[in-house]
């Protein structure tokens, strides 16, 4: 190679991506959240996404332990609970309004689209684990702008006349 991480992370960043926080519940059905970017489509059928997940996150043995996972892709007036996840709070979860569905895991009230998955497979993804899983409820809505994470940086999309 001739880059160094850094170079690499970089480049990766000037890739504009949507904000996700992904939910999961831990051995003691306590609700796990982490803020991510690494999300994306796998197939339309059956209906499978993907994220990824650090292998030194505090929150890997949640993921990797409990066989469900939400995605809740966030608005551009989230940012704020962005941040929140993305840091190692006590607790996250303090006055976060969310729901819970079948599996338990929780879905974030005012998202623009939430994914409730059932854990299909991991894959080795080098210094990350790659978790798939199949979409066994959905809720999307068609009001409102993604919150985007473009160069290191939160940002929207413009609003065009």
């Amino acid at each position: 190679m001739n880059f160094s991480a850094r170079q690499f992370e970089t480049a990766l960043g000037t890739f504009a991506t949507g904000v996700t926080v992904i939910t999961t519940l831990d051995a003691a059905g306590q609700p796990v959240g982490i803020t991510a970017n690494s999300f994306n489509s796998v197939s339309l059928e059956p209906p499978l996404i993907l994220f990824s997940l650090s292998r030194t996150a505090t929150s890997l043995a949640a993921f990797t332990r409990h066989q469900h996972f939400a995605v809740n892709l966030l608005r551009q007036e989230q940012e704020a609970m962005a941040v929140r996840f993305a840091e190692r709070l006590s607790d996250k979860w303090a006055g976060v309004e969310h729901g819970r569905w079948d599996s338990g895991c929780p879905i974030l009230n005012g998202c623009l689209a939430s994914f409730e998955c059932e854990l299909r497979h991991t894959y080795d993804g080098g210094d990350h684990l790659i978790f798939v899983g199949q979409v066994v409820k959905l809720f999307s809505t068609s009001e409102g702008q993604p919150l985007m994470y473009y160069r290191g940086r939160y940002s929207g999309l413009k609003s065009t006349p």
